[in-house]
């Protein structure tokens, strides 16, 4: 119970002026009404208002009530809100300053300013509430929020956060919004978003070639799943494609249509039981920490092993044994489900690799040839955000993908930058990240830079974010490959580039979530990553600390035939490691004389030592997959097959000047012996590079002091592996971690960037 001090005349007719600015997560999260109603639970005059970055507060009565209100300003903020108290001025003030009533006052824009932007968060409880409640006015309302809930990042154009400033400056409230608006005790005061049936966004239901079909177009969408079609429904940061989770021919026609033949689907459920969970636990099995990933703000996508005999289309994730799943997070996605009754896959509305498509003209243009119709809205989406994907390894929930409701991404560093920078990532997963004094904002995740769209994104955002934080990057960060599309567009912009080789920025990204350790030894292993010496990197152990990475162990390099080709190629891996190690083994390909002879000549050859290549070659041997249609298949499917210990395969590890090369060829026979189950070599092949790791661990710390072990790379997105080789090393005494905050694969590639930028600052 929190008590109420009166204030005005008392025992001492002193009063006292506090002012406060307050920064961190203050706007967009209801806390303006917050302070009103302190400054009235305390019977305090004053005022508070926006600013650029924050909030400006200043409170006038007893010097008693002004510290108790000082405390619970911070200690019972709302759920969402993060406040910093960023400056402080006490003053003496004289009798009539206390007379008055606390106000709202309009925003104020400053050039000085810490901004904070905020991500789309998910429906709350007492909107939902109203959502499921007949005879409410927002009764069954898609667009329905307040000021805990609702579209934030993909709906600001510009800060101070006001109606004005975002997408919704188009609609003219009514007067019950209006009067909800203005009503500093209502959830809804200063819900920039807020809207009603009356006033606000409304959907619309039409065919693939645009006609709009008269009737209720939520029920319209619902009637078209049910009878096995592909919908293209628009959410809160971009399209879905949609469909019967249960239906194998309507799951093989998204699949036929969106050209995507193997890449796993997500699967949204409706939310059920006393938690929500009740229908995911019908065809996943749901430990505590992945429960509570499902449940989390960001309501990301979260990997779980699919329950035998789940009413779910085998299509869905084929050759795995995981399947993604999250829950409703949006009205309109609460409504769909709840109509429809069962799961649905709802996968990204793109083309492969692009950013989720968010435009209705684009959005039918690029996607009329896979939606049978689409569930449109009219309330403009200013920027794309995918859904966040996550995953448990070694014991822990970690993002594989950063988007809706986790991004933008706010991180602090250990010191300031001497001028601000923009860090532009590598060319897969992209993500941006804009650093100053000491902080960082990582960008949701953009996506593959391929097509001229991603490239056009991409370049939006890096706008964006300059433009929301009031932040004009002086200095650009990339890769140090010259061939990636975000390189090349850092060398169009006409400021000063820094490059960052690869494996460096993937160290230095996982360095950065730990700043106190200086003698790190990070095993950075991945599919590909332009090295020092010229040669493609993958799988490396750096020894140090950001600015100061020394190569000193590494798997031994092979010549990897078909350049870019060898990522959806395994069996080029395959072949190479077997040419190289003297097995004569040859896949029943075309050409396959001509390619051996040119791998013989280095003819459209590149040196590597890949991780990321290894698994290809083990799948392909393994499994036979010689073929893949997304980078990762064939190790994905070789985790999943993976079961038991397995033969333990020893990795000899020799000496190459400074570096320890590990023998990778002992594996191979292994690989290869036919009289072994396929699940026991996936085993062996998993448990055998993870007692590598550590062995070699082990010959490092023999000549150098290391005080942290760290995982980090595309590769360690294997459960297997990071969970296999995390136990090894703790056996041994190593601390060991992974990056909990960041992607582990390229994602994490543009904050590593800033990091290592700032050691060389």
């Amino acid at each position: 119970m929190h008590q109420t001090i009166a204030a005005g005349k008392n025992a001492t007719d002193e009063q006292s002026e506090l002012r406060l600015v307050v920064c961190g997560r203050v706007q967009a999260v209801g806390f303006r009404p917050f302070v009103y109603r302190l400054a009235h639970e305390f019977a305090l005059s004053g005022w508070v208002r926006n600013r650029t970055g924050g909030v400006e507060i200043v409170v006038r009565g007893h010097p008693d009530a002004l510290a108790h209100f000082e405390r619970a300003l911070v200690h019972r903020a709302p759920p969402l809100a993060a406040p910093e108290i960023e400056s402080r001025l006490d003053a003496t003030t004289s009798d009539s300053a206390a007379d008055g009533a606390f106000q709202v006052l309009g925003s104020a824009a400053d050039q000085e300013s810490t901004i904070c932007v905020p991500p789309d968060y998910f429906m709350c409880a007492d909107c939902e509430r109203e959502l499921t409640t007949p005879g409410d006015r927002r009764f069954e309302y898609p667009f329905i929020n307040c000021t805990q809930c609702g579209p934030r990042y993909t709906l600001i154009r510009n800060l101070p956060y006001d109606r004005a400033s975002t997408t919704m400056a188009d609609f003219q409230w009514c007067d019950a919004c209006a009067a909800e608006y203005a009503n500093p005790l209502d959830r809804r005061f200063h819900a920039e978003p807020l809207a009603c049936p009356d006033c606000g966004p409304a959907l619309e239901f039409t065919t693939s070639d645009g006609a709009v079909v008269e009737g209720e177009p939520l029920s319209l969408a619902v009637d078209t799943l049910r009878n096995g079609k592909i919908v293209a429904i628009k959410g809160i940061g971009g399209y879905h494609l949609m469909c019967d989770a249960g239906n194998e021919q309507a799951v093989a026609r998204l699949r036929d249509r969106k050209y995507r033949p193997h890449k796993p689907l997500a699967v949204m459920f409706p939310a059920s039981g006393s938690d929500g969970l009740d229908a995911v636990r019908r065809c996943a099995w749901l430990p505590d920490e992945a429960a509570a990933a499902i449940r989390a703000p960001a309501r990301p996508i979260v990997l779980v092993s699919r329950r035998p005999g789940a009413r779910l289309a085998a299509a869905i994730a084929p050759g795995l044994r995981e399947i993604g799943v999250y829950l409703p997070y949006s009205p309109l996605h609460h409504l769909l489900l709840r109509s429809f009754g069962a799961p649905l896959v709802a996968t990204s509305g793109n083309l492969s690799g692009e950013p989720v498509q968010t435009d209705n003209v684009e959005a039918h243009q690029r996607l009329a040839r896979i939606a049978d119709a689409f569930l449109h809205h009219d309330r403009p989406i200013e920027r794309p955000a995918d859904d966040p994907v996550c995953r448990s390894i070694a014991g822990r929930i970690r993002p594989i993908r950063l988007g809706r409701g986790n991004a933008p991404l706010e991180i602090t560093l250990g010191r300031k930058l001497s001028t601000p920078v923009l860090a532009v990532g590598g060319h897969l997963k992209n993500t941006l990240a804009l650093a100053w004094d000491d902080r960082v904002v990582v960008s949701p995740h953009i996506g593959d830079m391929d097509s001229p769209r991603s490239q056009r994104v991409f370049a939006q955002v890096a706008a964006d974010l300059q433009r929301l934080y009031q932040v004009n990057a002086r200095e650009l960060v990339c890769d140090a490959h010259s061939g990636y599309a975000t390189t090349r567009w850092a060398a169009k912009q006409g400021l000063p580039v820094s490059t960052v080789w690869h494996h460096h920025a993937h160290a230095s990204a996982l360095a950065g979530e730990h700043p106190v350790v200086t003698n790190w030894l990070i095993f950075t292993w991945d599919g590909v990553g332009l090295g020092d010496d010229g040669t493609l990197w993958g799988g490396e152990a750096l020894y140090g600390c950001p600015g100061a990475w020394q190569r000193v162990a590494s798997l031994e390099p092979f010549r990897l035939p078909g350049g870019d080709h060898a990522a959806r190629e395994p069996w080029r891996s395959a072949a190479a490691l077997c040419w190289q190690a003297g097995i004569d083994w040859t896949p029943d390909r075309a050409n396959m004389t001509l390619a051996r002879q040119a791998w013989q000549r280095g003819v459209n050859c590149h040196d590597s030592s890949a991780a990321g290549r290894l698994f290809d070659a083990a799948a392909c041997l393994v499994l036979g997959i010689e073929q893949a249609s997304f980078e990762a298949a064939g190790p994905m499917q070789l985790e999943a097959i993976a079961d038991g210990e397995g033969p333990l395969v020893e990795l000899p590890t020799a000496a190459d000047g400074d570096v320890l090369r590990a023998d990778w060829s002992p594996l191979l026979p292994m690989l290869m012996d036919q009289r072994r189950s396929q699940a026991e070599r996936a085993a062996g092949f998993h448990q055998s590079l993870a007692r590598s790791i550590a062995s070699i661990a082990d010959e490092i710390r023999q000549s150098r002091p290391v005080e942290q072990v760290g995982l980090t790379g595309g590769v360690f997105q294997n459960h297997r592996l990071g969970t296999a080789a995390m136990t090894e090393l703790t056996a041994r005494g190593f601390s060991t971690v992974m990056p909990s905050i960041l992607p582990c694969n390229d994602a994490g590639l543009s904050f590593g960037q800033v990091v290592e930028w700032l050691a060389n600052d």
